[in-house]
């Protein structure tokens, strides 16, 4: 921010996964922003071109997804010509969710003289190949916590029978607790469940990738201010959503990989709150929940709540060490000013 001063054209550049992160981002610039006298844009899918295009095109700071941002481009509505720095925060978020060509393009239009500052819960595989593609003596750093990011949160495990799902989750959602965040896999899945447990007079909002933006902006204002306490959501949800009040995360459909889980339940028990990470699984997803659990050393936990099976939960007390379920979140940053060679 040092950096930059009022051109009223983008010169610096910050790309993220998901809407929502966008407008969370911008928030954090504005007042700083303000203060220089740098303007701040946004550029995301699901509301119309025409304003974004004329804020867009005026900013000192533009924020956007990879996918809006390369169509504005490919359509001449939008140049980039004097970008001096480029941010890609939570990198390995938008390559899982498909955006490599997407940014790889983007990047491949910028000056060939600007400094790179890249984000990410870790730099194996695609992501590695892409820091170094676009880094030229790239500089290391990584940030851990003192202790692991998630020692404040209760890791539960529930055994299910199939078909036992909805009802387990009733039980938890009945019990005394603040805002509960269920994750499920499918944008489907989120609409559906959140129809049956309001159904089930548990008034629940559903967030996923289908909503338009207006729709995804109303059922996350009702659930931060608590009109709403339950959101049913993929893993749209799973960055850049900090609301103080998550006591619960529930996978209802357990996460994919220990990357998955961590930025999941770290959704809750944050900056010194307490939480609980509340993990269904049934009978044919015990053995690759095991798999998980040992990887992110939560195996004494799972192995307590489901020996054979068996249903049962196993908690750690608030403020007891997480030996390892912080190990996928952390930031890594890599910056340089990057000259090619002609």
């Amino acid at each position: 921010m040092e950096r930059l001063t009022p051109r009223g054209r983008p010169t610096a550049l910050v790309l993220v996964p998901t809407r929502e992160l966008t407008t969370q981002v911008a928030q954090e610039f504005a007042a700083i922003a303000a203060a220089r006298g740098l303007t701040v844009a946004t550029v995301y899918g699901g509301v119309g071109i025409a304003k974004q295009v004329k804020a867009a095109t005026r900013s000192d700071i533009l924020i956007a997804t990879p996918g809006r941002l390369l169509d504005l481009l490919q359509r001449r509505l939008l140049r980039l010509n004097r970008v001096g720095i480029c941010v890609l925060d939570e990198a390995d978020r938008m390559l899982d969710m498909g955006f490599v060509r997407d940014v790889t393009a983007i990047l491949s239009v910028l000056p060939e003289t600007r400094q790179t500052m890249l984000f990410s819960a870790t730099l194996d595989g695609e992501v590695g190949r892409l820091a170094e593609r676009f880094t030229t003596g790239p500089v290391h750093h990584e940030v851990a916590e003192p202790r692991a990011v998630l020692s404040q949160a209760v890791h539960r495990f529930v055994a299910v029978p199939a078909g036992g799902k909805l009802d387990a989750l009733t039980r938890e959602l009945a019990a005394d607790r603040g805002l509960a965040l269920v994750f499920v896999r499918t944008k489907r899945g989120a609409a559906r469940l959140a129809r049956t447990l309001t159904d089930r007079g548990l008034p629940a909002e559903a967030l996923h990738g289908d909503m338009s933006q207006a729709a995804r902006e109303r059922a996350l204002a009702r659930f931060a201010s608590g009109r709403t306490d339950i959101l049913a959501a993929t893993d749209v949800a799973a960055r850049g959503l900090d609301l103080d009040r998550i006591t619960h995360v529930i996978n209802f459909d357990p996460p994919e990989d220990g990357k998955a889980y961590v930025h999941r339940v770290g959704r809750t028990a944050r900056a010194g709150r307490a939480g609980t990470g509340v993990t269904f699984v049934t009978g044919d997803q015990r053995a690759d929940m095991a798999r998980l659990c040992r990887l992110l050393d939560l195996d004494r936990e799972f192995a307590a709540a489901c020996p054979s099976g068996r249903p049962a939960t196993a908690t750690r007390p608030p403020g007891a060490p997480a030996r390892g379920a912080g190990g996928g979140d952390r930031a890594r940053m890599v910056g340089r000013r990057r000259r090619r060679s002609k």
